[in-house]
């Protein structure tokens, strides 16, 4: 099974994602893709792992080359986010492009349960930015589209209000 979270920054929708997941029978695996470069990324990790204390899930932070992730067969995934693993694959030095990001989600979808993604939304800025920041965002949008047509449930957060894209929430929210 596949799950897509998409939303805005601040929109909620970590969290929201966290309750799915918490609904699923079985372990529950948090792949972590924050870069650590300053001091705002470190607020942000801490900010995800107090929310998520006491949830049960393990922590795998990997940031890079998700496709030989130790995650254990059969678990649900959560992987947090799209948005920030495409960013590394990309900007960083030792990243390899687009394909292993799609390398990566291939290898969790086969080997978890259920992965749930959660992505951003950046396409509505409006403003002209360079062209390596634009191939980016398209590339961003691209996976997104090929995910949220391959979800079993594709669920946009707007101001922590769920807009169902696709498939059906669960009947607990």
């Amino acid at each position: 099974m596949l799950t897509l979270i998409i939303g805005g920054a601040g929109s909620g929708k970590s969290a929201f994602a966290e309750a799915l997941v918490c609904r699923l029978p079985g372990e529950r695996i948090y792949l972590a893709t924050m870069e650590r470069e300053s001091r705002e990324s470190l607020a942000r990790i801490e900010k995800h792992r107090a929310q998520r204390a006491g949830l049960g899930f393990q922590t795998v932070e990997r940031c890079l080359n998700l496709a030989d992730v130790p995650i254990p067969e059969g678990g649900n995934v959560l992987l947090e986010d799209l948005s920030n693993l495409l960013a590394n694959e990309t900007f960083l030095p030792e990243g390899r492009g687009t394909e292993a990001v799609r390398e990566g989600l291939a290898a969790l979808r086969q080997r978890s349960r259920h992965l749930t993604v959660v992505t951003n939304e950046i396409f509505s800025g409006g403003t002209a930015y360079a062209a390596e920041t634009l191939r980016f965002i398209r590339e961003l949008a691209m996976m997104n589209l090929e995910l949220a047509g391959e979800a079993d449930l594709a669920v946009e957060l707007v101001c922590g209000i769920p807009n169902v894209l696709r498939g059906e929430l669960p009947c607990l929210f």
